[in-house]
């Protein structure tokens, strides 16, 4: 019942959005641009944080008008960036962190505007590289870790600052290309050419981009920094064939194909394998 109350409304945003592109084509532009990067999930309260971010360090940091939210577990001159997904929060890293630790490494975790104790309405690639260029600016990070948007965003990071005190990246379930989402996402609310190429031109107006030109493919070519790419092969949020766009182009990447984890990955042999990545090799 749930899926098809879900299919019903996404099918009556398009149709919405669809008659407003004729209409009023800028408000029809704005409002599928919202809809497209506003997260509905992924929100923490603070009194009522899970058990894994409760008993660490908080740090609130400001970049223009965001106010972002840091999590800390203090250690050596190793420090290690987590960045988390779409609809996620610090949070999802419970099962790896236990697995860092055991490195005496400092960690911090962020929740990505719109996510988490963050504040903000909308999540991008762009806003949140700056991000993580505040933080790496902050805590001084030598390792990254993402998930998901948070891994795509990472390459983006990397290769748009090319950070020299970054020296490893790990890349866990990422997209590749802004095309496949945003096709998926036309296809999701059954939009047709004249609101599909609205948005296109928003983005370019807004962001200097092109859709297809926005890929971690591409950014990823550009990376000299050591990386994994894990993706499993039962992924059903983002397909195993964007892993393997961004494998063919970093070349200092090792890539590892799982299976049976889906799209969050969380696996202890995984986890220590990232680990050593990161600590022994």
């Amino acid at each position: 019942m749930e899926k098809i109350k879900a299919y019903l409304l996404a099918k009556s945003i398009g149709l919405y959005l669809n008659l407003l592109s004729y209409v009023k084509p800028e408000k029809a532009s704005l409002l599928a641009y919202r809809f497209f990067t506003e997260p509905r999930t992924g929100r923490l309260e603070k009194h009522n944080l899970p058990a894994v971010l409760k008993d660490n360090f908080h740090e609130t940091l400001v970049h223009g008008e965001l106010q972002f939210q840091t999590y800390l577990w203090p250690g050596n001159e190793n420090v290690i960036l987590l960045v988390h997904g779409w609809e996620s929060n610090a949070s999802r890293w419970e099962n790896l962190i236990p697995h860092l630790l055991k490195s005496g490494s400092t960690i911090v975790a962020i929740d990505a505007p719109a996510h988490g104790l963050s504040s903000g309405k909308e999540l991008n690639l762009v806003m949140y590289a700056d991000i993580i260029e505040a933080t790496a600016k902050q805590f001084k990070p030598q390792f990254l870790v993402g998930h998901s948007v948070g891994a795509a965003a990472c390459i983006y990071y990397q290769s748009k600052y090319q950070n020299p005190d970054v020296r490893k990246i790990v890349s866990l379930g990422a997209p590749s290309d802004l095309k496949v989402i945003f096709r998926n996402y036309v296809s999701l609310l059954s939009l047709n050419e004249r609101m599909s190429s609205l948005m296109e031109r928003y983005f370019l107006d807004r962001f200097r981009f092109k859709i297809e030109d926005f890929s971690a493919r591409i950014f990823s070519a550009s990376l000299k920094t050591r990386g994994i790419i894990a993706h499993d092969t039962n992924d059903d949020v983002v397909s195993f064939d964007e892993a393997k766009k961004i494998a063919g182009s970093w070349k200092n990447a090792t890539f590892i194909e799982t299976s049976g984890l889906g799209h969050s990955l969380h696996d202890d042999a995984l986890y220590q394998k990232v680990s050593d990545f990161l600590f022994n090799e």
